[in-house]
């Protein structure tokens, strides 16, 4: 049976490895597939929008040609001279639709990112930015990232990524059935059970999935909340006073409170860990809610999400 089209993103620049790794492996299974990523890095952007700029398109064939199957599916990559967020709305709202109409995508994936996208992160994270910004126009939208700096090998626990991925797309159906919101505030989640609930609200774009794979992968998912994650001594305090020679911001160390069944500690013991996030702010009209957001992080006995299987 043909597979659905996809479409792609990422906040770590059109030729960073992790999209190429997941590019290639997605196209060498059967997924028609068309990328629109920013040209350059854009790590920490969270939802930042370029305005009042023009932003410069330039399709990658060099980089399609390098991944291409002469017997694959479609696969059109394009860079955008913008943000993660820029990329999802320009895609989304018109672009793919004219300069790559043979790909009608089912599903968003922005990543894989090089490091964690944990707890605080996905407010930082242009990863997981791009993600909401497509689901926030309608799409079905998840974020990949390897949680860690040690090493590349976005190759070691991808088979965890494609399970998640192929449990999205055969229960969705091929063309979003909220893409452009054309019912506003009006199409809300809906469902008999809990279960039916969640994939609503994940099909409509109200939720969206943050994905991270451990630096050595023990072969386990699991469906967990956000953990805590605080980041310690962002500059140096003696050189305080040294205002002529500027201040990076960063961290000297990072702590993460050891919380069973969250996304810290699921990575901390070697497993994919798959975080459920609303889409919206509770108090905004299709916000989701603790209840809802604790039923959709239910998991059955293989790690997924229940609402998935």
């Amino acid at each position: 049976m043909d597979k659905p089209g996809l479409f792609l993103t990422n906040d770590d620049g059109v030729e960073a490895k992790g999209l190429q790794v997941l590019i290639k492996e997605l196209h060498s299974i059967g997924y028609p597939i068309v990328v629109l990523a920013p040209a350059n890095e854009q790590s920490c952007s969270g939802m930042r929008l370029t305005l009042d700029h023009n932003l410069g398109l330039q399709e990658r064939e060099d980089i399609a040609e390098s991944i291409r199957d002469s017997d694959g599916p479609p696969l059109r990559i394009f860079s955008l001279d913008g943000t993660p967020c820029d990329c999802a709305i320009v895609a989304i709202d018109g672009g793919l639709e004219s300069w790559a109409p043979e790909i009608r995508p089912t599903l968003c994936i922005s990543g894989i990112n090089q490091g964690p996208n944990l707890s605080v992160d996905v407010l930082h994270s242009g990863t997981v930015s791009a993600a909401r910004e497509a689901a926030l126009y309608g799409m079905p939208s998840m974020a990949f990232s390897l949680a860690t700096y040690e090493h590349s090998n976005f190759e070691e626990s991808l088979p965890a990524m494609i399970s998640i991925i192929e449990a999205c797309t055969s229960k969705l159906p091929r063309t979003p059935c909220n893409l452009g919101r054309p019912e506003g505030c009006n199409r809300i989640p809906e469902g008999a059970n809990k279960n039916q609930f969640s994939f609503s609200a994940f099909a409509n774009g109200d939720m969206i999935l943050n994905v991270n794979s451990p630096r050595i992968w023990n072969g386990t998912i699991q469906t967990v909340s956000l953990g805590a994650r605080w980041y310690r001594n962002a500059i140096d305090i003696r050189d305080i006073r040294k205002f002529d020679v500027g201040f990076k911001v960063g961290s000297a160390k990072i702590v993460e409170e050891d919380i069973p069944e969250t996304d810290c500690n699921a990575i901390n013991s070697g497993s994919v860990s798959i975080t459920p996030l609303s889409s919206w702010p509770i108090n905004h009209p299709l916000g989701l809610d603790v209840e809802a957001m604790r039923a959709a992080t239910r998991a059955d006995q293989t790690g997924l999400p229940e609402w998935l299987l």
